[in-house]
């Protein structure tokens, strides 16, 4: 005879592997078009949808907002959400000249936010801010490796080229002091590089 207990992890763990992909987040603007013509600014994909609805698609994401009559009760502005860029300040720099008035750089420190961004690079820990004409608020967060078991190690992926790019970049850098250490060039370098790139995003230790 079963537990209520045994029946509860059973159920647990059937849910556990339930695959649920956020697809949508719903953001509250006051005008429509106002607010596609600054998501478009950004770059966003505009996606096919009926007419009372505007659905746009960030370069990369897999995750898109919407808005229009009726999607939420949220007063406009009163939304606040996360883009994860692996290169802030390039990507600060192409918002920048699309007309979007960004923050200054701040990272964080276990004392509190600290202006500019952080000396060592760290991933999660740079940020800079935008709002949309209604103040709804955007993040950028620089994030190169990921923390552990935040992602399949089995399953790397890459949004974009920019970012596989920013990721050859990073492991080419990192090979370069590790080629330091030998004392001599690495023949093996694709495979060094494919060993770094995945142990990055997987958060998994880096090769030395």
């Amino acid at each position: 005879m079963r537990t209520m207990n045994s029946s509860s992890n059973d159920v647990s763990a059937k849910v556990e592997n339930l695959d649920m992909k956020l697809e949508v987040l719903v953001v509250p603007v006051s005008d429509m078009e106002r607010a596609k013509e600054f998501y478009e600014r950004l770059g966003w994909r505009l996606d096919v949808t009926p007419s009372s609805v505007v659905q746009l698609t960030p370069h990369g994401s897999a995750c898109s907002v919407q808005f229009g009559p009726d999607l939420t009760s949220a007063t406009p502005g009163s939304a606040k959400g996360y883009l994860i860029v692996s290169d802030l300040q390039a990507a600060m720099d192409q918002l920048a000249a699309a007309g979007i008035k960004m923050s200054e750089v701040y990272h964080l420190t276990p004392t509190g936010r600290v202006n500019g961004p952080d000396p060592e690079h760290g991933s999660y820990r740079s940020r800079a801010t935008f709002r949309d004409p209604d103040s709804n608020v955007w993040v950028l967060q620089e994030v190169t490796t990921r923390l552990p078991g935040r992602i399949d190690p089995g399953a790397t992926t890459y949004g974009s080229a920019s970012d596989l790019a920013s990721a050859m970049r990073r492991a080419s850098a990192a090979h370069g002091e590790h080629e330091k250490r030998l004392g001599e060039a690495d023949p093996n370098w694709p495979d060094w590089y494919a060993t770094y790139m995945v142990a990055e995003q997987a958060g998994t230790e880096l090769p030395k």
